[in-house]
Protein backbone atom coordinates (compact mmCIF):
# COMPACT_ATOMS: atom_id res chain seq x y z
CA UNK A 1 0.00 0.00 0.00
CA UNK A 2 1.40 3.28 -1.12
CA UNK A 3 2.04 6.12 1.64
CA UNK A 4 2.68 9.57 1.82
CA UNK A 5 5.51 10.96 2.01
CA UNK A 6 6.18 12.42 5.70
CA UNK A 7 5.98 16.56 5.98
CA UNK A 8 9.82 17.91 6.80
CA UNK A 9 9.97 18.68 10.35
CA UNK A 10 11.36 22.27 9.89
CA UNK A 11 11.70 24.23 6.71
CA UNK A 12 15.29 25.99 5.45
CA UNK A 13 15.42 29.64 6.28
CA UNK A 14 14.61 32.12 8.86
CA UNK A 15 11.57 31.81 10.40
CA UNK A 16 9.01 34.66 9.71
CA UNK A 17 8.89 36.74 13.47
CA UNK A 18 5.28 37.68 14.35
CA UNK A 19 5.21 41.64 15.27
CA UNK A 20 3.40 43.47 17.96
CA UNK A 21 4.19 46.79 17.25
CA UNK A 22 2.10 48.09 20.74
CA UNK A 23 3.77 46.29 23.34
CA UNK A 24 7.05 47.28 24.24
CA UNK A 25 7.95 44.61 26.54
CA UNK A 26 8.06 42.16 23.75
CA UNK A 27 9.88 44.25 21.96
CA UNK A 28 12.76 44.40 24.26
CA UNK A 29 12.98 40.76 24.31
CA UNK A 30 12.30 40.17 21.04
CA UNK A 31 15.89 42.96 20.22
CA UNK A 32 17.77 41.28 22.65
CA UNK A 33 17.35 38.00 21.74
CA UNK A 34 17.25 38.32 17.58
CA UNK A 35 20.48 38.68 17.12
CA UNK A 36 21.59 35.53 19.12
CA UNK A 37 22.48 32.83 16.05
CA UNK A 38 26.00 32.96 16.66
CA UNK A 39 28.20 29.96 15.20
CA UNK A 40 27.60 26.76 17.16
CA UNK A 41 29.83 24.01 18.02
CA UNK A 42 31.75 26.04 20.16
CA UNK A 43 33.15 25.27 24.00
CA UNK A 44 32.89 26.68 27.36
CA UNK A 45 35.92 24.89 28.57
CA UNK A 46 38.55 27.28 30.18
CA UNK A 47 41.21 27.64 27.78
CA UNK A 48 39.04 27.05 24.48
CA UNK A 49 39.76 29.36 21.42
CA UNK A 50 37.62 32.77 21.28
CA UNK A 51 35.25 32.04 18.41
CA UNK A 52 34.89 34.54 16.07
CA UNK A 53 32.59 37.68 16.76
CA UNK A 54 28.98 36.74 14.75
CA UNK A 55 28.33 38.66 11.82
CA UNK A 56 24.91 39.30 12.85
CA UNK A 57 26.47 41.06 15.52
CA UNK A 58 25.25 44.60 16.12
CA UNK A 59 28.42 47.57 15.61
CA UNK A 60 27.96 48.61 18.96
CA UNK A 61 26.04 48.12 21.93
CA UNK A 62 23.09 50.11 22.05
CA UNK A 63 22.89 53.11 24.17
CA UNK A 64 20.74 52.54 27.31
CA UNK A 65 19.61 54.96 30.03
CA UNK A 66 19.45 54.53 33.73
CA UNK A 67 16.31 53.11 34.99
CA UNK A 68 15.17 54.38 38.38
CA UNK A 69 15.87 52.34 40.91
CA UNK A 70 18.52 49.91 39.47
CA UNK A 71 22.20 49.60 39.96
CA UNK A 72 24.24 47.34 38.12
CA UNK A 73 27.78 46.04 38.99
CA UNK A 74 30.37 43.40 38.10
CA UNK A 75 33.65 41.88 39.52
CA UNK A 76 36.13 39.06 38.08
CA UNK A 77 35.99 36.36 40.55
CA UNK A 78 38.20 33.64 38.36
CA UNK A 79 36.25 30.92 39.09
CA UNK A 80 36.70 29.79 34.96
CA UNK A 81 37.25 33.32 33.27
CA UNK A 82 40.31 35.10 33.49
CA UNK A 83 40.79 38.76 33.51
CA UNK A 84 37.28 39.18 32.26
CA UNK A 85 34.06 40.12 34.93
CA UNK A 86 31.80 37.35 35.48
CA UNK A 87 29.87 38.21 38.53
CA UNK A 88 26.72 40.45 38.23
CA UNK A 89 24.74 42.20 40.96
CA UNK A 90 21.89 44.16 40.19
CA UNK A 91 20.64 46.07 43.23
CA UNK A 92 17.46 46.71 43.24
CA UNK A 93 15.23 49.76 45.22
CA UNK A 94 13.16 48.52 48.23
CA UNK A 95 9.44 46.68 46.82
CA UNK A 96 10.46 45.92 43.67
CA UNK A 97 7.92 44.03 41.54
CA UNK A 98 9.60 40.72 40.21
CA UNK A 99 8.21 38.14 37.72
CA UNK A 100 9.84 35.06 35.35
CA UNK A 101 9.59 32.01 33.17
CA UNK A 102 12.09 29.28 33.56
CA UNK A 103 12.96 26.18 31.61
CA UNK A 104 10.59 23.15 31.19
CA UNK A 105 12.81 21.02 31.83
CA UNK A 106 12.50 18.01 34.53
CA UNK A 107 15.98 18.57 35.84
CA UNK A 108 16.44 22.45 36.94
CA UNK A 109 19.26 24.15 38.10
CA UNK A 110 19.60 25.23 41.61
CA UNK A 111 18.57 28.64 40.83
CA UNK A 112 15.55 27.99 39.37
CA UNK A 113 14.36 26.05 41.83
CA UNK A 114 15.51 28.57 43.98
CA UNK A 115 13.54 31.31 42.13
CA UNK A 116 10.69 29.85 41.62
CA UNK A 117 9.69 29.20 45.09
CA UNK A 118 10.67 32.57 45.92
CA UNK A 119 7.67 33.62 43.37
CA UNK A 120 4.90 31.46 44.79
CA UNK A 121 6.01 30.90 48.64
CA UNK A 122 3.81 33.25 50.99
CA UNK A 123 0.35 34.97 50.46
CA UNK A 124 2.13 38.45 49.57
CA UNK A 125 3.40 39.45 46.21
CA UNK A 126 7.02 38.49 45.46
CA UNK A 127 9.86 41.51 45.94
CA UNK A 128 12.94 41.77 44.62
CA UNK A 129 15.99 43.68 46.01
CA UNK A 130 18.77 42.18 43.99
CA UNK A 131 19.71 39.92 41.50
CA UNK A 132 22.96 38.18 41.47
CA UNK A 133 24.51 36.11 37.91
CA UNK A 134 27.71 34.11 37.80
CA UNK A 135 29.13 33.02 34.12
CA UNK A 136 30.97 29.94 33.85
CA UNK A 137 29.51 27.67 35.87
CA UNK A 138 25.91 26.62 36.03
CA UNK A 139 25.85 24.99 39.41
CA UNK A 140 23.28 22.11 38.07
CA UNK A 141 23.53 18.42 38.70
CA UNK A 142 25.06 19.74 41.92
CA UNK A 143 22.61 18.37 44.63
CA UNK A 144 22.28 19.82 48.13
CA UNK A 145 26.06 21.64 47.61
CA UNK A 146 24.26 23.78 45.02
CA UNK A 147 21.11 24.71 46.79
CA UNK A 148 23.20 25.73 49.85
CA UNK A 149 25.92 27.31 47.24
CA UNK A 150 22.39 29.33 46.36
CA UNK A 151 21.07 29.68 49.36
CA UNK A 152 24.84 31.31 50.74
CA UNK A 153 24.31 34.07 48.05
CA UNK A 154 21.16 34.80 49.05
CA UNK A 155 22.33 35.55 52.44
CA UNK A 156 25.33 37.59 51.84
CA UNK A 157 23.95 39.89 49.39
CA UNK A 158 20.35 40.40 51.33
CA UNK A 159 22.83 41.31 54.52
CA UNK A 160 24.80 43.63 52.79
CA UNK A 161 21.56 45.34 51.01
CA UNK A 162 18.76 45.04 53.33
CA UNK A 163 15.79 42.97 52.91
CA UNK A 164 14.71 39.29 53.14
CA UNK A 165 16.99 35.98 51.56
CA UNK A 166 13.74 35.62 49.70
CA UNK A 167 14.01 38.28 47.85
CA UNK A 168 17.33 37.95 46.42
CA UNK A 169 17.36 36.21 43.40
CA UNK A 170 20.14 33.86 41.49
CA UNK A 171 21.14 32.62 38.31
CA UNK A 172 23.81 30.82 36.71
CA UNK A 173 25.08 29.79 33.78
CA UNK A 174 28.31 27.50 32.53
CA UNK A 175 29.32 24.30 33.14
CA UNK A 176 26.79 21.79 34.17
CA UNK A 177 27.95 19.12 36.68
CA UNK A 178 30.46 21.11 38.16
CA UNK A 179 30.53 21.90 42.15
CA UNK A 180 30.26 26.02 42.90
CA UNK A 181 31.13 26.48 46.37
CA UNK A 182 30.22 29.51 48.17
CA UNK A 183 33.43 30.85 48.63
CA UNK A 184 33.40 31.33 44.93
CA UNK A 185 31.55 33.85 44.77
CA UNK A 186 29.95 35.28 48.15
CA UNK A 187 33.69 36.93 48.86
CA UNK A 188 33.25 39.20 45.53
CA UNK A 189 29.35 40.35 46.40
CA UNK A 190 31.16 43.29 48.40
CA UNK A 191 33.30 44.70 45.88
CA UNK A 192 30.47 43.79 43.11
CA UNK A 193 27.68 46.00 45.17
CA UNK A 194 30.80 48.51 45.94
CA UNK A 195 30.95 48.85 41.98
CA UNK A 196 27.70 49.55 40.88
CA UNK A 197 26.44 52.18 38.74
CA UNK A 198 22.88 52.91 36.73
CA UNK A 199 24.45 52.91 33.37
CA UNK A 200 26.64 49.93 33.66
CA UNK A 201 24.56 47.86 31.23
CA UNK A 202 26.95 46.51 28.72
CA UNK A 203 29.44 45.69 31.41
CA UNK A 204 26.21 43.68 33.21
CA UNK A 205 25.80 42.06 29.13
CA UNK A 206 29.41 41.29 29.30
CA UNK A 207 29.37 39.21 32.62
CA UNK A 208 26.84 37.18 32.11
CA UNK A 209 28.67 36.04 28.90
CA UNK A 210 29.54 32.14 28.24
CA UNK A 211 29.92 30.96 24.55
CA UNK A 212 28.45 34.17 23.43
CA UNK A 213 30.64 35.97 20.95
CA UNK A 214 29.05 39.64 21.89
CA UNK A 215 27.22 41.33 24.70
CA UNK A 216 23.28 41.94 24.10
CA UNK A 217 20.89 44.43 25.31
CA UNK A 218 18.19 46.48 24.18
CA UNK A 219 15.69 49.22 25.65
CA UNK A 220 12.36 50.40 24.80
CA UNK A 221 10.21 53.66 26.12
CA UNK A 222 6.53 53.62 26.11
CA UNK A 223 3.80 56.12 28.40
CA UNK A 224 1.24 54.61 31.20
CA UNK A 225 -1.24 57.71 31.66
CA UNK A 226 0.74 59.73 29.03
CA UNK A 227 4.04 59.70 31.46
CA UNK A 228 7.02 57.68 30.19
CA UNK A 229 8.44 54.63 31.44
CA UNK A 230 12.01 52.94 30.54
CA UNK A 231 11.95 49.11 29.56
CA UNK A 232 15.62 47.58 29.72
CA UNK A 233 17.24 44.41 29.00
CA UNK A 234 20.53 41.98 28.69
CA UNK A 235 20.33 38.75 27.45
CA UNK A 236 22.67 35.79 27.13
CA UNK A 237 22.73 32.62 24.81
CA UNK A 238 24.13 31.64 21.49
CA UNK A 239 23.45 28.02 21.10
CA UNK A 240 21.18 25.29 22.68
CA UNK A 241 18.35 27.62 22.01
CA UNK A 242 15.01 26.22 21.87
CA UNK A 243 10.94 27.10 21.97
CA UNK A 244 10.28 27.23 25.63
CA UNK A 245 13.00 28.62 27.59
CA UNK A 246 16.04 26.80 26.26
CA UNK A 247 19.82 28.03 27.91
CA UNK A 248 19.56 31.87 27.96
CA UNK A 249 19.19 34.28 30.15
CA UNK A 250 17.03 37.72 29.81
CA UNK A 251 17.08 40.26 32.62
CA UNK A 252 14.56 43.23 32.26
CA UNK A 253 14.01 46.18 33.63
CA UNK A 254 11.37 48.96 33.89
CA UNK A 255 11.01 51.85 36.55
CA UNK A 256 7.17 51.38 35.71
CA UNK A 257 4.77 50.82 38.72
CA UNK A 258 3.21 47.38 37.71
CA UNK A 259 2.31 45.00 40.89
CA UNK A 260 3.80 41.50 40.79
CA UNK A 261 0.73 38.84 39.59
CA UNK A 262 -0.46 41.48 37.03
CA UNK A 263 3.74 41.34 35.80
CA UNK A 264 3.55 38.09 35.74
CA UNK A 265 1.10 37.87 32.98
CA UNK A 266 2.59 40.52 30.78
CA UNK A 267 6.05 38.47 31.05
CA UNK A 268 3.87 35.50 29.70
CA UNK A 269 2.49 37.19 27.08
CA UNK A 270 5.46 38.77 26.11
CA UNK A 271 7.99 35.85 26.23
CA UNK A 272 5.37 33.72 23.98
CA UNK A 273 5.92 36.28 21.55
CA UNK A 274 9.66 36.57 21.59
CA UNK A 275 12.04 33.87 23.21
CA UNK A 276 9.46 31.15 22.97
CA UNK A 277 9.18 31.56 19.21
CA UNK A 278 12.57 31.35 18.53
CA UNK A 279 15.10 28.29 17.60
CA UNK A 280 18.60 27.53 16.75
CA UNK A 281 19.44 24.03 17.92
CA UNK A 282 16.41 22.69 19.51
CA UNK A 283 18.36 21.99 22.59
CA UNK A 284 16.76 22.58 26.18
CA UNK A 285 19.13 23.50 29.05
CA UNK A 286 18.74 23.42 32.88
CA UNK A 287 19.27 26.94 33.91
CA UNK A 288 17.14 29.18 31.21
CA UNK A 289 15.02 32.00 32.61
CA UNK A 290 13.76 35.65 32.34
CA UNK A 291 13.17 37.91 34.90
CA UNK A 292 11.25 41.05 34.81
CA UNK A 293 11.12 43.60 37.40
CA UNK A 294 9.42 46.52 38.04
CA UNK A 295 10.79 49.21 40.47
CA UNK A 296 8.29 52.16 40.54
CA UNK A 297 10.82 54.56 40.84
CA UNK A 298 9.87 56.43 37.58
CA UNK A 299 6.42 57.80 36.09
CA UNK A 300 3.97 58.55 38.59
CA UNK A 301 1.03 56.89 36.95
CA UNK A 302 -2.01 55.80 38.32
CA UNK A 303 -2.30 52.65 39.93
CA UNK A 304 -2.04 49.24 37.39
CA UNK A 305 -4.64 46.39 39.28
CA UNK A 306 -5.04 44.23 36.22
CA UNK A 307 -2.60 43.01 33.15
CA UNK A 308 -6.13 43.73 30.59
CA UNK A 309 -5.60 47.60 31.65
CA UNK A 310 -5.55 49.12 28.19
CA UNK A 311 -3.34 51.58 29.36
CA UNK A 312 -0.69 48.71 29.32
Amino acid sequence: MATRPKKRAARKGARKERHTPFDPLADVLRQAFVRQRAPSGTSEAAGSTKPPRSPLAPERFPSMPAVGGVQLGVAATGERYKGRPDLLVAELSTGTSVAGVFTQSTLPAACVTWNKANLTTGKAPPRARALVVNAGNANAFTGKQGMDTVKAVAQDTYRLLGGRRRDVFVASTGVIGEPLLPGALTPFLPKAIKAAKPKAWEDAARAIMTTDTFPKGAVATAEIDGQPVTIAGIAKGSGMISPNMATLLGFIFTDASIPSPVLQTLLLIANRESFNAITVDSDTSTNDMVLLFATGQGAQHRPVTRAGDRRL
